[in-house]
């Protein structure tokens, strides 16, 4: 998975909650300036700080997973068109 796309994905949730980096990375105990460049696709997070943010978020790690894979798809068929 790319990197970017896992950044986008938690980004959208993070905003569609009305949470800044500073209080989402309160509550998923985060840096905040390590999910910053998560958001910004430099770093992908483990599988550890995923369930951390999926939690902080209140959401299943699967939820945000499932939607990098349909972004990833979307990607791909652009792509080709």
């Amino acid at each position: 998975m790319e990197a970017a796309i896992i950044g986008k994905i938690i980004k959208r949730f993070r905003e569609e909650r009305q949470f800044s980096q500073e209080v989402l990375s309160g509550l998923a105990d985060v840096d905040r300036s390590h999910l910053s460049k998560i958001e910004l696709g430099l770093r992908s997070p483990t599988i550890h700080v995923l369930y951390k943010i999926a939690n902080a978020l209140g959401v299943n790690a699967s939820e945000i997973l499932k939607a990098v894979e349909l972004e990833t798809i979307k990607c791909t068929i652009n792509r080709q068109v």
